[in-house]
Order: structure tokens, then C-alpha cells, then sequence
């Protein structure tokens, strides 16, 4: 008798059959402890055990992404197993993607472009695995990866049928339409007649083929209605940890083309596993070294500048909770003042990223117009800037050559494309590899006004006798991220 029995049941599960005792062993090897478990509300109300579980011993269903870790399961274990799950693929070569990159006669620009080897092997492989995770760091190109899949699996979905594209901010909405006009500007490819956006007010009724929307606007909308869609596109889906966004995934259920990009996973094995659940299982296209070393993203140099304290400050916040160090450290007035003065002695382009609105962000923002002794133009970024503006503000820095934007990171560190950016000051603290790389990736595109791009990570050392400060450990975390992606960089002490 088969230990194991695998079945299809839909675009989002798979059913596995065992004996209890094996489902049991299978819930268990699926269950993981969510890292920051501790400080989620229904945790500290005892409504939730601080665990995901991603096989459902009753309903019997996991999601169709692990397939393969099933399989793995079974194999390690000796059981025996028979796989019913079979997936269709859309047969195509490399040869078959390259003609039909030339039919598409795509541009970028104004001028005509071809897509680069890592391009069209990503895009091979989300043609033929059709359920996949295609990971590629920021600044390789993913828009035209997916634009060129969009325009190939319109031929190949149902007629009736559409193209969702998921996006997590209103402004990546914006900038996805924009990319798509400017890949179509040689073909006459019509984005306007074939493609229906949707964000904040807009209709999400269409008949459109293509629909691009920020993941807000659908979430609560009825399993019913994402019967309309063969395949679904989630962009930058690092994020897609909510259950918001796993929602809209675990509604598609006749939905067989699945493929996200994103160009960061957080590390953890839980956040891969999910994403993979729902999408298929991750594909490395390249790396941010490999790009920089074939020159199509700038060469990257971090000054990482670990600001000194006075010992009474030291003394003041030893053994502080987290909260309050940093409530201190935004309220510096030496350390804004460094910040303000580091800015303004920049040349090009500069990015400045905060995380507090109200007592960081817009302290330095004034402070920098304060000691503004130029026509240098400053702008400010954060949650309640109109999605015009910020567009607006991205165009403009397309033009300019000494600008500077003061944004929060949950604006500007994902998605954004600034190719004119020279320089980037992070002024907060933080330990997410996930926020590090994104926000490293918004400077990292070519550009002819610059060759080199810059990073000035800024530690507080405010460790007392054996004591370390929590910002510090959180900078030892970046130091450790910057060396496992092959950055280079170089620490100067500063006293304040």
C-alpha cells in the first residue's frame, strides 16, 4: 500500500493523503515558528501560537508550490509515494523567446533595446515552469521581464481571460504603466486599449486584458471575482507576507500561471516557504555582482560612518529598551545636525532615508531647507504624499543633477526607480536585509551621469563598558548582509 497519495485539487492546493501518524509528521515538518512572533497583538492575547502551519492535516491540502518538498518529505523518509499532480508547460526554447523578443521590436528611452542573457533566461523559465519565483536583484530588469511574458501569454490564456499584476504601492503602479508605454513606443503596441489600472478610486470593473493594481484595492473583493484572471504576475512579492496579499493568491483557484519576482527574500525559511507555496519554487536569475561586474548596474561603495557619543550619553541609555534608544537617537540634535550637513556637502543626487515621520523625517526635511544655502532643490516623501506628486518628484530627479529627497523608507525603499540617484544616507537604523537591499537597489541602475554609487550607512555606538546598543547589533547585521552579497566597504569613526 502507497504511503503517500498526492493529488491536484486546484490552482492554489494539492491534497496529500497518509495515515494519520504520517499526516502528523507532515503538519509538523510544514510548521514554523514566524520570526517577531513575540511582538504580533493576537500573540500577546494568546489568540495565535506564533506559528504558520502550512498543511492542513484536516482539510488534507498544501499549497501546490510544494509540490517538490512533498516529494522531498517522502523520499528522506522512505516513504512510498505516488504523485498525481501533473503540470502543463508552455513548450518554448531559447530560440523561440529571442525571435519573439525581436517581433516585439521592444525600446526603453526612446531607443531600441534587446533584453539581456539574464533577462531572456528568465523569461524562459517562467514560460515553461509557468508556477515560479523568479528571484533577480533590483535593477535587472524585472518590468521588462514581465512585460515581455505579459505580451507572450495573451496568446496563449483564453481570450476571455486576463492578466493580473500585482503590485504593493500606488506608485509602482504608476511607474509598471509608464514602463510598459516606453517598452511599446517602436511596436505601437496600444498600453492605454489593452491595459486598466487600478488604485484608490479608480473602477476595478474592466475589459482591458491586463489589469495592474496595488494589492489594497482587490484584497477584499470576492473569490468571484478573480474567476476573470489565467494568470497572475506579483511584483516586488518579498512583501506578500500579509495575509491581505496571501488572500488575493488563495482566491485565484483556476489560475494556472503563477510567477512572482522580487530581487530580496528575507533569509528566513518560513517567508521562502510561503512565497514558493504560492508561486512555485525559487529561481535564481543573478546576482547584483554579477550585473555590476558585466557593468549594467554601477559599482557600489559604502562609507559606513559609526557615529561616537559622549560617555554621558552612553552612560544615560545603557540597558535601554529599543523604543527609547531610538527615540533618543531621532532627537539628537548633533546627530540630525550630521545628517543635515552630510546631505548638503553631497554632490549629485541624494536620497535620505528615514523611518519616523513626524519626529525625524520632517525635522530633517526643515532643517535641511533651513541650511540650504543654494537653490538646490529638496523634496519630502512619506505615506500621505499624493501618488501624482511622488511621480512627479521621480521625473523630476530624472532632470536633475544635485536634488535632494528626504523620504521614509516604506515609500522609497521598494520598487522605485530613480536612475539618476548618486547617493543614498540612511539615517535610520535597521536590520532587514529585505529594507537594505531595496533601499541599495534604488541608486544601483546605469546611468551616463554617474559611475559610482554611493552608500553612507550611519551607526550609533553608544556601547558602554561591556554593554552593546541595540542600533550597533543592528549595524553588525548589515555589515554581515553587505559582506554576504560581496560589497565592499569601509568603516570611519566620527565623535559628535
Amino acid at each position: 500500500m502507497t504511503d503517500i497519495v498526492i493529488e491536484p485539487y486546484n490552482s492554489v492546493y494539492i491534497k496529500v493523503h497518509c495515515e494519520p501518524s504520517i499526516a502528523k509528521e507532515l503538519s509538523g515538518f510544514f510548521t514554523f515558528t514566524v520570526p517577531g512572533h513575540k511582538f504580533v497583538p493576537a500573540y500577546r492575547n494568546r489568540m495565535w501560537d506564533g506559528k504558520i502551519k502550512l498543511y492542513n492535516i484536516y482539510k488534507k491540502e498544501i499549497y501546490a508550490g510544494l509540490l517538490d518538498y512533498v516529494i522531498q518529505f517522502a523520499v528522506d523518509r522512505k516513504y512510498t509515494y505516488e504523485n498525481k499532480v501533473t503540470q502543463s508547460h508552455v513548450k518554448c526554447d531559447l530560440d523561440c523567446v529571442k525571435n519573439f523578443c525581436k517581433k516585439l521590436n521592444l525600446s526603453a528611452h526612446g531607443e531600441s533595446i534587446f533584453p539581456h542573457d539574464h533577462q531572456l533566461d528568465a523569461i524562459l523559465y517562467g514560460l515553461n515552469m509557468q508556477r515560479i519565483l523568479l528571484l533577480s536583484p533590483t535593477g535587472s530588469g524585472k518590468s521588462l521581464i514581465l512585460y515581455v511574458l505579459a505580451r507572450y501569454l495573451l496568446n496563449q490564456i483564453p481570450k476571455d481571460k486576463k492578466i493580473l499584476l500585482i503590485v504593493p504601492t500606488v506608485s509602482l503602479v504608476s511607474q509598471m504603466y509608464s514602463d510598459f508605454e516606453d517598452y511599446s513606443k517602436k511596436n505601437k503596441w496600444n498600453v492605454d486599449k489593452n491595459t486598466h489600472v487600478i488604485y484608490a478610486g479608480q473602477s476595478n470593473i474592466t475589459d482591458k486584458r491586463i489589469v495592474i493594481s496595488t494589492w489594497q484595492s482587490i484584497y477584499k473583493l470576492p473569490e468571484s471575482y478573480f474567476e476573470q484572471f489565467d494568470c497572475i504576475f506579483g511584483d516586488e512579492c518579498h512583501l506578500y507576507k500579509s495575509k491581505s496579499l496571501t488572500s488575493i493568491l488563495t482566491k485565484l483557484k483556476t489560475c494556472p500561471y503563477r510567477i512572482g519576482t522580487t530581487g530580496t527574500l528575507d533569509g528566513t525559511l518560513t517567508h521562502k516557504l510561503v512565497l514558493e507555496g504560492l508561486f512555485g519554487k525559487v529561481y535564481n536569475v543573478t546576482s547584483t555582482k554579477q550585473l555590476m561586474d558585466k557593468n549594467l548596474l554601477s559599482n557600489l561603495e559604502i562609507n559606513c560612518l559609526v557615529l561616537q557619543h559622549s560617555d554621558e550619553s552612553k552612560k544615560k541609555l545603557a540597558r535601554k529598551k529599543y523604543e527609547e534608544e531610538i527615540d533618543w537617537l531621532v532627537r539628537c540634535e548633533e546627530r540630525n545636525k550630521f545628517i543635515t550637513n552630510l546631505a548638503l556637502n553631497l554632490k549629485g543626487n541624494t536620497l535620505v532615508l528615514f523611518q519616523f515621520v513626524e519626529k525625524h523625517g520632517k525635522v530633517l526635511y526643515e532643517m535641511l531647507k533651513q541650511n540650504n544655502k543654494t537653490d538646490r532643490k529638496i523634496f519630502f516623501i512619506y505615506g500621505k504624499t499624493e501618488k501624482d506628486e511622488r511621480e512627479m518628484i521621480r521625473r523630476i530627479m530624472e532632470d536633475e543633477d544635485n536634488a535632494i529627497i528626504v523620504a521614509s523608507y516604506g515609500t522609497c525603499s521598494t520598487g522605485v526607480s530613480i536612475r539618476k540617484l548618486h547617493n543614498i544616507v540612511f539615517s535610520s537604523s535597521s536590520k532587514s536585509r529585505v529594507r537594505v537591499l531595496q533601499s541599495i537597489g534604488r541608486q544601483l541602475r546605469v546611468s551616463e551621469h554617474k559611475n559610482m554609487a554611493k552608500l553612507y550607512d550611519i551607526a550609533d555606538d553608544l556601547s558602554w563598558k561591556s554593554y552593546k546598543n541595540h542600533t550597533l547589533r543592528h549595524f553588525q547585521e548589515r555589515l554581515k548582509i553587505y559582506e554576504s552579497e560581496n560589497f565592499n566597504y569601509k568603516k570611519v569613526l566620527i565623535l559628535l
